[in-house]
């Protein structure tokens, strides 16, 4: 089982930079380079509800599961 995070991509559909971001959910940008490279080992739904906000997205735009082969 592996969960694939979409951040990279959901930024690019809207435009949005990592400092961008960073900025506007309050989080460092190393914090964010980990859960956008897909090397975070967890994330707080209360992380996920801004970052959400912010990119007027949902989670599961986002994170997606992808089952293994």
């Amino acid at each position: 089982m592996a969960i694939v995070v979409n951040l990279d991509v959901v930024m690019a559909k809207r435009k949005m930079s990592l400092n961008e971001l960073s900025d506007k959910v309050g989080l460092t940008l190393s914090n964010l380079s980990i859960l956008k490279t897909g090397k975070a080992k967890a994330i707080r739904f209360s992380t996920l509800e801004i970052i959400c906000s912010v990119l007027e997205c949902q989670p599961g735009d986002i994170l997606e599961y992808v089952e293994d082969k």
